[in-house]
C-alpha cells in the first residue's frame, strides 16, 4: 500500500497545504483536535522518528522540519504558544507510518489534549 503522506507530498492526492519547500510539506489535519492542527512531514519517506534519526541525512531533514515549524507558527498566528507532537510507532500512537509532527494551537491547550 502506498504511503498517504508521500502521495500528498507528490501531489497525487489533494490536501490543504499551508507551507512547503523542497524538503517539507505542511498541511491541515483532516480531523483537527484544535482550531489550528497542522501536520508537518518531510517529503522524503522515513517510517518514524527513529528511522529519521538513524538516516545519513537525518540531521539535515530535521533542520528543515524545524525551519518549517517556525514559518508555519508565524503563518498560523501561533506566536502565543502551541503543542508539537510526534507519535512513534504503533505503541506510541503513530497511525501513518511516515514521520510527521502535529502542530496544534489556536486555543489554550489542556494537558489531556492528545
Amino acid at each position: 500500500m502506498a504511503c498517504i503522506f508521500c502521495m500528498i507530498a507528490n501531489k497525487e492526492i489533494p490536501s490543504s497545504v499551508i507551507y512547503e519547500n523542497d524538503d517539507v510539506i505542511c498541511f491541515k489535519d483532516l480531523k483537527p483536535v484544535a482550531p489550528v492542527h497542522i501536520l508537518i512531514a518531510p517529503k522524503k519517506h522515513y517510517d518514524d522518528i527513529l528511522d529519521l534519526a538513524s538516516a545519513e541525512d537525518g540531521a539535515e531533514t530535521m533542520s528543515a522540519i524545524m525551519s518549517a515549524i517556525s514559518v508555519v507558527t508565524e503563518l498560523t498566528g501561533l506566536e502565543e504558544g502551541f503543542r508539537l507532537i510526534n507519535n512513534c510507532r504503533e505503541f506510541g500512537g503513530q497511525t501513518v507510518m511516515h514521520v510527521h509532527f502535529h502542530l496544534i494551537g489556536g486555543m489554550k491547550i489542556s494537558e489531556k489534549l492528545l
